[in-house]
């Protein structure tokens, strides 16, 4: 008995060695199969796709500061607010800026009157140099009288036929209307002359209507800077503005960020741009959407790498040097639905994918 069972069992040991491979092959088939499938389609697809996590949304913020000083009277808007170009933001105390436009203004109407002051005085000596003219004219016309009766009563009194007494008066006379005319020829000139720095006079004021034109322009821009409104549309942040704080122009009061146009910058190795185009397609996953797939373009290549471009760039060129992989900032145009665009917000993590297959034809040539 005991041998027929020694014998039994050796059989069935054997068995279970020849029925193993059986079980084993199939096994060993699907995995060569799923290699095979692993391989073809990193050849196919794997080996062209870049990927890297050194991504972050970001968008063009613009920061919002008062260009003149003043007193915060009113602050529109709160925090993380959405607002639109053109929205009033905060408002300054302008009273000062409002009594600078008023003073402005003033000078403006004196120096209009000044101008209309000395046309009116050109008006004005045009009628004296007429009337100079004239007087002009009556004494010439008397010198000449007074002149033709010292020629005909001088033969009289050289034969004794006119007394010298009223020869005297003659020349005397003919004396006294040439002095006129001589006045009257200074009067005239100086009339004329009178014109010219009139002219001059309208050319200072209207310089000067100019300036004080100039100054009550700026005046009315500060008084206009002093309601300060958002340049874009988006969402308020960083808002540090409250009413009654003294503001200085340059101070940042807050931050408006254009979330409707967030962009994704990745920044990928120097060893994985080679094949990159813009136009290329992009898969994003955003780590705050969780599963949430992404689409996106390549859209630009930065000029330099990341280490370029930073507050002490590396010098290279001194002590030992070790060789480190740069990396290339690629900005992507992310494509999101409205809904999806509200939860995107600058700073988020991302991972990014380029599928570098895709050549565009109109950037085939250029990359970064």
């Amino acid at each position: 008995m005991s041998a027929t069972s020694a014998t039994v069992s050796g059989d069935g040991a054997n068995n279970g060695r020849r029925k193993a491979p059986r079980f084993l092959l199939p096994v060993g088939i699907a995995l060569a199969v799923v290699g095979v499938i692993a391989l073809a389609y990193w050849w196919v697809v794997g080996r062209f796709i870049q990927s890297t996590d050194d991504a972050y949304l970001q968008a063009d913020s613009v920061t919002v500061a008062p260009k003149v000083s003043g007193y915060v009277t009113d602050v529109y808007v709160g925090d993380n607010a959405a607002v639109k170009a053109g929205d009033p933001l905060v408002r300054l105390d302008g009273r000062q800026y409002q009594a600078s436009l008023d003073q402005a203004a003033a000078t403006v109407d004196a120096r209009n009157a000044d101008i209309q002051r000395a046309q009116a005085g050109i008006q004005q000596q045009h009628a004296a140099i007429e009337q100079a003219k004239a007087q002009l004219q009556v004494a010439q016309v008397a010198a000449r009288h007074a002149e033709d009766e010292v020629r005909r009563y001088a033969p009289l009194a050289t034969t004794g036929a006119e007394s010298g007494d009223q020869m005297s008066v003659l020349l005397s006379n003919r004396d006294q209307a040439e002095a006129s005319v001589t006045a009257d020829h200074a009067a005239l000139d100086q009339a004329q002359a009178k014109i010219a720095d009139l002219n001059a006079q309208i050319a200072q004021a209207r310089a000067q209507l100019e300036a004080a034109t100039a100054s009550a322009k700026q005046a009315q821009l500060d008084l206009q800077d002093t309601l300060i409104r958002s340049s874009m549309a988006g969402r308020v942040g960083d808002r540090t503005v409250r009413v009654g704080q003294y503001a200085q122009p340059g101070t940042r009061l807050m931050t408006v960020v254009p979330v409707q146009s967030i962009y994704l910058t990745a920044n990928f190795k120097e060893t994985q741009i080679g094949r990159m185009r813009a136009g290329q397609p992009a898969s994003l996953r955003v780590d705050a959407l969780g599963d949430t797939e992404l689409h996106g373009v390549v859209d630009s290549f930065a000029p330099g790498t990341g280490s370029e471009f930073a507050l002490l760039p590396p010098e290279n060129a001194t002590g030992n040097f070790t060789k480190i992989v740069q990396r290339v900032p690629v900005r992507i145009r992310v494509d999101a639905d409205e809904q999806t665009r509200k939860r995107l917000v600058p700073g988020l993590s991302v991972t990014v994918d380029v599928d570098t297959r895709v050549q565009p034809a109109s950037t085939s040539g250029n990359h970064g």
